[in-house]
């Protein structure tokens, strides 16, 4: 009987452990699941950089939207500012873009900006709350919002061409 159940034992965790192995292997250990997607997007009300003034993401209703959480400290997120600004002059009669900045001080903003210019609104939340209700984890992130205010999807990594927007901007058109 002993025999027989030490092979039948090894069998089973050699099975095991081939299944977890198996199980594991194609997917991103590091990926963390979206769970805003398909969600309604939150409102929000916060301060634009350049007018002072009051910016709601309800006033955009029924237009496509792309927002892009950053800050002047983040490398990716300098890297990363002319391509949205391509991407925004490509679809600006077509889309929102709107940036929120993440974790900075207003003046470092406004100098950025004024150093590397800007033409989509750039929003200033001082507490950061938006980005903590929209799950933000790092920066730079960008969520794309359809015109019925869902949250389509979002990207956790910088874009490096304003071609990689294409498809996104594509899923909130429709």
């Amino acid at each position: 009987m002993t025999r027989v159940l030490g092979p039948v034992i090894a069998l089973s965790v050699i099975g095991l452990l081939v299944f977890v192995l198996a199980k594991g292997f194609g997917s991103d250990p590091h990926a963390v699941p979206f769970m805003l997607s398909g969600k309604k997007a939150t409102n929000f009300k916060i301060k634009r950089l350049d007018t002072d003034e009051d910016v709601t993401l309800e006033q955009f209703k029924g237009q496509p939207v792309v927002i892009n959480f950053w800050a002047t400290w983040c490398g990716p997120c300098k890297m990363e500012h002319p391509v949205l600004e391509d991407a925004w002059r490509r679809y600006e009669r077509q889309v929102v873009f709107l940036g929120i900045v993440f974790e900075d001080t207003e003046a470092n903003t406004k100098r950025f900006l004024a150093e590397n210019g800007h033409t989509f609104p750039q929003l200033f939340d001082p507490k950061s709350t938006v980005p903590v209700d929209y799950g933000v984890s790092g920066v730079p992130e960008t969520y794309f919002i359809t015109r019925d205010g869902v949250i389509k999807g979002k990207v956790a990594a910088p874009f490096s061409d304003p071609r990689q927007l294409d498809p996104l901007i594509g899923g909130i058109l429709q």
